[in-house]
């Protein structure tokens, strides 16, 4: 173990300074870094998320509904660097517990932080390029955007509707989507159908999208981000939907987070966005496995 630990040395003396740069960009950019509590009396029911609980109450599995309750009384630019917990996530890019960004900006929609995600890599990284793997990502060009609906008509043989209907979504974007995107310059993987839209609002004038989008750097899923949905009575119907679903897979209850649904209805228009730590570590060092990225695994404990 202890060998183990050396040989990490320079990385995770890197994993600082690239922290360290992420704050500094946000400070610049006159954000206000927040804490919220990272136990709570209950996350924000999602079908693919199991949450690890911790008493009656559970640990988060992203800051977000804290970080809107804040919007909802003002704060217009947050931002917020924690640990989050989801059970049974354990592979070559997944942990149990990982640590997480994610920011919001008021009065804006999800195309203002796409302008954020292409300011942000590039602060991070001045020299604007790296080799992840066999790929040479170069961040000088403006990032790829590319539309769910074009990426299915480029890489498969069916549409995002049908894949649902057919219950091939998720296998399409993960088999033979995802490995093709961002494989020279970023991609920005945006507006996906309603029903896979979580806290997103509908697209103005498109009513079965929703104002998503995924950040993918060679092949790597490394960031997502919304226009937030800001009316609680549809927040509680798709919440409501997700724990049936969520009840008849695993007899699992869903509680709903009361006091943030509340809060919801005085949050202006906005956006957030969750970037994975741990992966974008990952991409920098040119690590093949997040076990490298960090000091300690469950494994290791």
């Amino acid at each position: 173990m202890d060998n183990l630990l050396t040989h990490k040395q320079e990385i995770l003396k890197l994993r600082a300074r690239i922290v360290q740069a992420i704050r500094a960009f946000f400070v610049a950019a006159d954000f206000l870094e927040v804490e919220t509590p990272q136990r709570i009396p209950t996350n924000a029911p999602e079908v693919q998320i199991i949450p690890q609980e911790s008493g009656d109450w559970q640990l988060q599995t992203s800051p977000e509904l804290a970080m809107k309750r804040l919007l909802a009384a003002g704060y217009s630019r947050i931002f917020q660097i924690s640990h989050c917990w989801r059970k049974e996530e354990r592979g070559s890019r997944h942990l149990p517990e990982f640590t997480l960004l994610e920011w919001y900006r008021a009065h804006c929609d999800y195309t203002r932080l796409m302008i954020d995600c292409e300011d942000l890599l590039r602060s991070v990284l001045p020299a604007q390029q790296f080799t992840y793997q066999e790929h040479s990502i170069d961040l000088k060009q403006p990032f790829e955007r590319l539309s769910v609906d074009q990426a299915f008509s480029l890489y498969t043989d069916t549409t995002p509707r049908q894949a649902i209907a057919d219950d091939r979504f998720d296998e399409l974007i993960a088999l033979t989507i995802e490995p093709r995107l961002g494989l020279q310059r970023p991609t920005i993987l945006y507006d996906y159908p309603l029903e896979l839209g979580a806290l997103a609002r509908n697209k103005p004038g498109q009513p079965y999208l929703a104002e998503r989008f995924e950040l993918y750097v060679a092949g790597l899923e490394l960031a997502n981000a919304f226009s937030e949905l800001t009316d609680p009575q549809e927040q509680r119907q798709r919440f409501a939907l997700d724990a049936k679903i969520i009840y008849t897979q695993s007899a699992r209850p869903a509680n709903f987070p009361e006091p943030f649904l509340k809060d919801l209805a005085q949050m202006p228009a906005s956006a957030g966005i969750a970037l994975g730590i741990d992966r974008l570590i990952m991409l920098l060092t040119n690590s093949s496995r997040i076990d490298q990225v960090v000091a300690f695994t469950p494994a290791d404990l």
